[in-house]
């Protein structure tokens, strides 16, 4: 077993750095374009996101969680020091917070160190290396600059409005932002997959947080979970106009693709040439004794 001094030791070891243009998804880069292309968008931005506001934010979770360090969980420190190496980007604070809903989020302060949170539920769920693969996918937000714009779905989240904006332009911003939050996710599950090299790892966390337990863990499988997402996938295919309407309808709604099209999605980019040019610079470029 990999002490905690040990994995401190690899976190710490040069190895390659991979810039996000290499692994951000299409449609990512598109909706992120579109979003940035709606009139009055550094306006809206700017009344929603105050200094003050993002100060109660940042308040609201270092006064009631646990910040990780070298001498504080140094294991999950250990990870977060690994994942900021390979993605390329300045370490963030991780913060342990209690709570029942299995979770994990991004914060992006202007002028501050952004920070993660994750719930301990989450960590509960999950194995350390499905943990390291969701910390990856966090810092791909960071990697990628998406900060303002998780912060902006954060707060919309909360019910907080838009003060004197007209609704047409409003509506447009929160149907943009819901579509970018989607596609950003796609980029954000190959971040992760850079982090742990395996896409079995990925999947299995999507997996577990779509309909996992701890006492379910060892009957799971992962290979059954894709092929479940196939059969939606085929099933969709072959749908009634009305019942893709409505299925559209519901996924439009939501700030995260549906758990089966990430997993089928992260299995197919897994198999890509632009992953393997990408897993083989990693490997070429860690010590002998790192175990990738």
């Amino acid at each position: 077993m990999t002490t905690t001094t040990a994995l401190a030791t690899r976190a710490a070891t040069p190895t390659a750095c991979i810039p996000s243009a290499e692994y951000q998804h299409p449609l990512d880069r598109d909706n992120t374009r579109l979003l940035k292309s709606i009139p009055a968008v550094e306006d809206l931005t700017k009344a929603v996101l105050s200094p003050s506001l993002e100060s109660a934010l940042e308040l609201e979770h270092t006064s009631t969680s646990v910040l990780v360090s070298e001498r504080q969980l140094p294991k999950y420190y250990a990870m977060i020091q690994e994942c900021a190496a390979v993605l390329g980007i300045p370490q963030p604070r991780l913060y342990i917070k209690q709570n029942p809903s299995p979770n994990a989020f991004t914060l992006a302060i202007r002028g501050k160190k952004p920070i993660i949170v994750a719930h301990t539920s989450l960590v509960e769920l999950l194995t350390d290396d499905e943990f390291k693969a969701v910390l990856g996918h966090e810092m791909g937000h960071l990697a990628c600059d998406h900060g303002v714009w998780l912060s902006l779905a954060q707060v919309l989240g909360i019910g907080v409005e838009f003060p004197g904006t007209p609704y047409f332009i409003r509506r447009q911003f929160e149907e943009q932002l819901l579509r970018w939050s989607r596609s950003a996710e796609y980029t954000c599950d190959r971040a992760a997959l850079i982090c742990v090299r395996e896409p079995r790892i990925v999947a299995s966390a999507l997996m577990k947080l779509a309909g996992g337990s701890p006492k379910l863990a060892a009957e799971l499988s992962v290979e059954a979970f894709l092929d479940q997402a196939r059969a939606y996938e085929d099933s969709l295919a072959s749908a009634s106009p009305l019942n893709q309407f409505l299925d559209n309808s519901r996924t439009n709604a939501l700030t995260h693709p549906l758990p089966v099209a990430r997993a089928k999605e992260i299995d197919q980019w897994s198999r890509s040439t632009e992953f393997a040019a990408i897993r083989d610079r990693l490997v070429s470029s860690a010590p002998a004794s790192s175990n990738l």
